[in-house]
């Protein structure tokens, strides 16, 4: 046993690098598992930092000075950030409320329905089951307003945590533009001289997440704005709210796009009915999925994100149920930078490999 530790040490751990790059991961994954709360202000910074970075890149390769390109990137990320915060958030929010007010006049006609599909199939639906599903929707519908007082005081706290980070995270996405080199050159103080794993996986990564991050923004963006638009005009209600659902679905593969359809039939069906309105509400929605998929993923995402479908799956789960939305976020470049440290990790065969090429 003691000799197949050895040989697998020697194998994998042979160098120094690989040894830096095993801690530095260890230490990450402890910080984050332990106050990751407390990090958050500060991973958003450097996440809208990077992607302000990208915009101040372009600029300059069009003959920005360094300075004007920084200037101009962030003051777009400024409006945009500030935009979302003051004029969408309050918005979705009075819909959001307008929503819960709603909820007794859609259970009394959701009990309608049901009473009519109960008559016409009572094999599927019979009596006694539709008076059980009544009496347990009321039940929680009567404890609503409870719920909502409770949870309006409980949160006050994260109001004022919101406060600040509205305040701290523009900040520190300013510094970071501003300081880039200098927190570079200063944490490159802590890597060796020599680092061609740590280059590797850079690389790969660099290209990866560029193109995920700033691709899975630009979608957001554009199918929550094409939603909200389109359901403002076909009027239907709570298009702010619907339009950020359906805008954040599409951070989960696969499964966003399926849960987000639940509530916007729902809201149709409450509206409408099963009318000529529904129908074409439902129609319009089908063919912004269908659009997303086919043509716009297709474009924003020029580098494929080469994993398989299940790790994609796999990894959601994993990084959701630890981060949060954040973790849902990031698990597609999350689950690549495992995929790149394991292709780009060196062995002592490849170490042999480079240090004599005709062996």
């Amino acid at each position: 046993m003691l000799d197949i530790f050895k040989k697998w040490y020697k194998r994998y751990l042979s160098e120094e690098e690989s040894v830096l790059v095993l801690v530095f991961l260890a230490i990450a994954v402890a910080l984050f598992m332990t106050i990751g709360d407390i990090l958050k202000p500060v991973v958003a910074a450097v996440v809208l930092a990077y992607l302000a970075q990208g915009v101040s890149g372009r600029l300059q390769r069009y003959g920005l000075p360094q300075w004007l390109g920084v200037a101009v990137s962030y003051l777009a990320f400024v409006g945009i950030f500030f935009g979302f915060s003051f004029a969408l958030l309050p918005l979705v929010w009075r819909q959001l409320l307008s929503l819960v007010g709603e909820m007794p006049r859609m259970l009394d006609q959701a009990q309608q329905f049901l009473g009519v599909l109960s008559e016409r199939y009572p094999d599927i639906v019979s009596k006694e089951q539709f008076m059980e599903l009544i009496s347990v929707a009321q039940t929680e519908f009567a404890g609503l307003g409870q719920v909502a007082v409770t949870s309006t005081l409980a949160s006050i706290p994260g109001i004022l945590t919101v406060l600040v980070y509205l305040v701290l995270i523009p900040m520190l996405v300013f510094f970071f533009l501003k300081d880039r080199e200098k927190l570079l050159d200063w944490l490159g103080g802590f890597l060796p001289a020599e680092r061609p794993l740590l280059r590797r996986i850079w690389t790969e990564m660099n290209e990866q997440f560029s193109n995920y991050a700033r691709g899975k923004v630009l979608e957001i963006l554009i199918v929550g704005s094409v939603t909200y638009f389109a359901f403002t005009w076909l009027g239907v209600a709570y298009a702010a709210l619907l339009g950020l659902l359906v805008g954040l679905s599409v951070i989960i593969p696969y499964i966003g796009a399926a849960l987000v359809t639940v509530p916007v039939v729902m809201v149709g069906f409450f509206q409408w009915g099963f009318t000529g309105e529904f129908y074409y509400m439902f129609a319009v929605y089908m063919i912004i999925q269908l659009l997303d998929g086919n043509v716009l993923v297709p474009f924003l995402f020029s580098e494929a994100v080469n994993l398989h479908p299940v790790a994609i799956i796999l990894a959601v789960l994993f990084f959701g149920g630890i981060w949060g939305l954040w973790g849902v976020f990031f698990a597609i470049p999350l689950a690549t930078l495992v995929k790149a440290i394991i292709n780009a990790w060196p062995t002592s065969e490849q170490v042999v490999s480079e240090a004599d090429p005709l062996t």
